[in-house]
């Protein structure tokens, strides 16, 4: 019964697998748990500074920094976040692709573009492409402190303060809920105008010692916390991603394997079926 037996090495196959799968399921809704935590403890302190900045440009127009500058784009970067492993679905794919739809954008456009990465599967994709990696950070980990990105925000902030970069972007994953994630392309540098909610006359904040320093001071800690935010936002979707498709690999095999036990049950019975009919036949022969 050949074919018996290779069904049932099958099984066992499949059987090893879906272990492998829900252990991995386990360990991607505890680390997303964690994820979560960390993004929601985030969040809140990356939009407020955002609506810190938007009322400080709106009530000091005057001021003149490096990072405000706003010129004609003819070099920009990208800020790409992925993640450092695979297994998450679709998750790196729809970010890079969106990162490349971007480029190939400013290619048309006649603006040069450079790539900075955070996470080893956009370093390992960038270097296939063949593209200019200005900066990279791989692997991010699983819980990377603000100092570890520090790095690759510099390589860019200062490109831009140095008149090397005229925009720059970032491009992420944003956890929406456990089963959507969505890539994301916002502005980093220069910020975005202030809106028509943002009152440009009614207040303003009081300074000490010096509007000047409080605002260069202001500036860098924006561009870093901006990002740092998009990379615990990847983190938090990567594992939430990874969870679900876990689960879906772990229920494949669970049909697989009731799929492959019909299929064994049916062969033993043909082979059972087959022996008798042998036996019929020889005694009917004698």
């Amino acid at each position: 019964m050949a074919q018996g037996k290779d069904i049932r090495n099958k099984i066992r196959s499949v059987q090893s697998t879906q272990k492998i799968t829900r252990a991995m399921q386990m360990v991607a809704a505890a680390k997303m748990r964690k994820a979560q935590e960390r993004m929601r403890a985030t969040r809140p302190y990356v939009e407020n500074l955002v609506g810190i900045m938007r009322h400080i440009r709106a009530a000091h127009p005057e001021y003149r920094h490096p990072l405000l500058a706003v010129r004609p784009v003819q070099r920009a970067a990208l800020l790409v976040v992925t993640s450092d492993r695979g297994l998450a679905g679709a998750l790196n794919a729809n970010c890079l692709r969106t990162a490349v739809s971007l480029l190939r954008e400013w290619e048309q456009a006649g603006i040069a573009g450079e790539v900075a990465v955070f996470g080893n599967k956009g370093a390992a994709y960038f270097r296939g492409l063949r593209a200019t990696v200005a900066a990279q950070l791989a692997p991010v980990g699983d819980y990377p402190p603000l100092s570890s990105i520090a790095g690759v925000v510099k390589v860019v902030a200062d490109a831009y303060r140095d008149q090397r970069l005229d925009r720059i972007v970032l491009v992420y994953n944003r956890f929406v809920n456990t089963l959507h994630q969505t890539a994301v392309v916002e502005d980093l540098l220069p910020l975005p105008e202030p809106g028509p909610d943002v009152d440009r006359h009614r207040w303003d904040y009081i300074y000490e010692p010096e509007a000047r320093d409080v605002l260069s001071n202001l500036l860098a800690r924006y561009v870093e916390a901006r990002v740092y935010g998009a990379v615990v936002e990847n983190l938090a979707s990567e594992q939430a991603a990874r969870m679900v498709a876990m689960r879906a690999a772990t229920d494949n095999a669970g049909r697989m394997i009731s799929d492959l036990k019909l299929a064994y049950n049916k062969a033993r019975q043909a082979a059972i079926t087959q022996e008798i009919a042998e036996i019929v036949g020889g005694a009917s022969a004698v």
